[in-house]
């Protein structure tokens, strides 16, 4: 009874002050101050400090660094949380926000993704440098420090690693982007992804005259169909009618449409040595944005650093799920649990209360991965899981999918892509990318003709796999360049279930898929045109899936040559697609062979 008076009592209180109670939980019990801490370079970065007014014990550093902005600003305004989650409020942390170099209320000129080179001034050293000042400076720290981020926030964590201070005992990198070309944000398979890189730029690349508080006004497409908008929009430069000159890091992107030294300066992996200090990795399975920086990261942790304290968490999650409430479901895909509320409070709190404060007896696995199909989590040493073996999934005659190659010695699929009429990546209608398109049924695709779709027999016992999954194509066009999309999906019974109201019988569900621009199927940083007509084999990677394919469903593969406009057009001519003019854009035929000599396949890992 004395906890439910308090409660309403706290509520009450809440009401009369116009405050939510996280709001005037943390006023209660903390003090915000505003610094402008110096770089090495003479720059000054804006950072807030939340700290503890207790003073009776002292307190680990939580920073987060971000260039996303740290509103709200001004020393009398109050977040509504300051830590990864509402428990390091209450837990009691020196809360850290800083803008970046160049964003918002800090000094300096921001380089998107500015490379880590050593002797210069970067977000390695701006790092460094913050945690020297924070730990001389700020009143009551007990010389620990963490830092952890999001995407962007997740990125500046992974270079906070680069030639760490001392101090910097805990990291958790989340959903960091690792290589902008290859995979993460704007690029995949060689192929840009303009949707998702003409919104960000629009709302985060806007050239800033001098420091601010204020967010950049948010752009106007005029409409709300993003296909019909970068339909019209043609080539990706054309985007310069909107962002004239003030949008310098999109002009810097359209002179670097090859993997050339500007995209290889910024792969992070390659700087990632000797960690010494614990890390706590998070990914996720659906997320559209940064996929694959997790597993790139892990990998070269695993290879640099092999004795470091390194836990890598993998959730059924869209880009930064795991942040939201309950992480039970994505669009219409039920996992059977709050899996965020899992990763928070089991994995999250108990990782930085041990490295940052001593408390607790840190029990976590190396590995935690969420096996989708089968909704639970798998505890490992390593990831994947080293007993799954290799299997192949073969594209048969008559739109089979079959797990033994095909004896024929002819045989193929054909065709025609045009790029007048792309094939769109999902059936809604939005001009922002979206997180649901990445389990979302795929049946709007398959009757379209330019969509190839091979299915297996419905399982007679659940098939889970786990690790990499790779696509190996022969292929032959009588164009000079195409991309290729490859969807691996899973079927449900026609039986099924409704969810929430939404019938699942017979359901395509995306479980992954990637793209490869075929020019670059022997090196992204020296195109080469393909030869029409000549048979030519294409292997590419279409991520890492836990998954079980339970008994009843059948798996599935589609195959097309646009994703529209999550990724730009090919004009199916060899020619800077950046810059490519009406004329460049011309129909052509696919063929997608299935022989003994000149097989196709999906070549996956399974769990015996």
């Amino acid at each position: 009874m004395k906890i439910h008076r308090m409660l309403l009592l706290l509520a009450l209180i809440c009401s009369m002050t116009l405050l939510s109670c996280d709001e005037l939980y943390l006023r209660t019990h903390y003090t915000k101050t505003e610094y402008m801490i110096p770089m090495r370079d003479g720059t000054k970065l804006f950072t807030i400090v939340y700290a503890p007014k207790d003073q009776s014990q002292k307190y680990p550093i939580l920073m987060t660094r971000t260039a996303y902005g740290i509103a709200p600003y001004g020393p009398d305004e109050f977040s509504n949380g300051l830590g990864p989650n509402k428990d390091f409020d209450h837990e009691g942390y020196i809360f850290v926000h800083q803008d970046a170099r160049g964003r918002f209320k800090s000094q300096g000129e921001f380089i998107h993704h500015r490379p880590y080179l050593a002797g210069q001034v970067n977000e390695a050293t701006d790092t460094y440098d913050t945690i020297d000042w924070l730990i001389k400076h700020i009143p009551n720290n007990n010389g620990r420090v963490g830092q952890w981020g999001i995407s962007w926030a997740g990125w500046e964590v992974s270079q906070g690693m680069i030639e760490a201070h001392p101090a910097l005992r805990a990291s958790s990198p989340q959903s960091p982007p690792q290589d902008q070309f290859l995979g993460d944000d704007h690029h995949s398979g060689g192929a840009f992804q303009l949707m998702y890189a003409f919104s960000w730029m629009a709302a985060n690349a806007h050239a800033r005259p001098t420091p601010t508080d204020k967010a950049p006004k948010q752009f106007d497409y005029g409409t709300s169909d993003g296909y019909d908008f970068f339909l019209k929009l043609g080539s990706a430069a054309n985007a310069q009618k909107f962002f004239l000159d003030q949008f310098p890091t999109w002009n810097e992107y359209m002179r670097h449409g090859t993997y050339d030294a500007y995209w290889q300066s910024r792969n992070v992996p390659k700087d990632l040595r000797h960690v010494h200090h614990p890390v706590l990795l998070v990914g996720g399975w659906f997320d559209a944005q940064d996929f694959y920086g997790a597993f790139r990261m892990y990998e070269a942790l695993r290879r640099y650093s092999p004795a470091n304290q390194t836990y890598f968490v993998l959730g059924p999650w869209a880009h930064g799920g795991y942040a939201g409430p309950k992480g039970d479901q994505l669009g219409a895909i039920d996992f059977g649990s709050t899996t965020s509320s899992t990763y928070r409070y089991q994995m999250e709190l108990p990782f930085f209360n041990y490295y940052l404060k001593d408390k607790g007896h840190l029990t976590l696995p190396r590995v935690q991965a969420f096996i989708t199909g089968q909704n639970r989590w798998y505890n490992g040493d390593v990831w994947p899981p080293p007993q799954a073996r290799p299997q192949n999934l073969y594209l048969a005659e008559q739109g089979r999918l079959t797990f033994q190659p095909s004896p024929s010695t002819s045989g193929s699929d054909s065709y025609r892509s045009d790029p007048a009429k792309p094939v769109p990546y999902s059936a809604q209608v939005s001009t922002n990318e979206g997180d649901t398109f990445m389990v979302e049924d795929q049946r709007f695709a398959a009757v379209r003709n330019d969509v190839l779709t091979y299915q297996s027999a419905p399982l007679t016992k659940d098939f889970t796999i786990a690790g990499s999954i790779e696509a190996s194509l022969h292929i032959a066009t009588t164009g000079t360049d195409a991309d290729y999309i490859v969807k691996l999906i899973d079927v449900y019974p026609d039986d099924a279930p409704a969810f929430q109201g939404t019938k699942m019988g017979g359901c395509q569900m995306l479980l992954t898929g990637d793209i490869l621009r075929a020019k670059f199927r022997n090196s992204f940083a020296k195109p080469e045109p393909l030869v029409p007509g000549q048979v030519t084999k294409l292997v590419f990677p279409l991520g890492d899936k836990f998954h079980t394919f339970r008994r009843g469903h059948r798996i599935m593969v589609q195959i097309q040559s646009s994703w529209f406009p999550m990724f730009d057009r090919n004009p199916q001519t060899f020619v800077d697609i950046y810059h490519a003019g009406a004329k460049d854009y011309q129909a052509a035929t696919q063929t997608i062979f299935r022989s003994v000599a000149t097989p196709s396949f999906i070549r996956v890992n399974v769990l015996p």
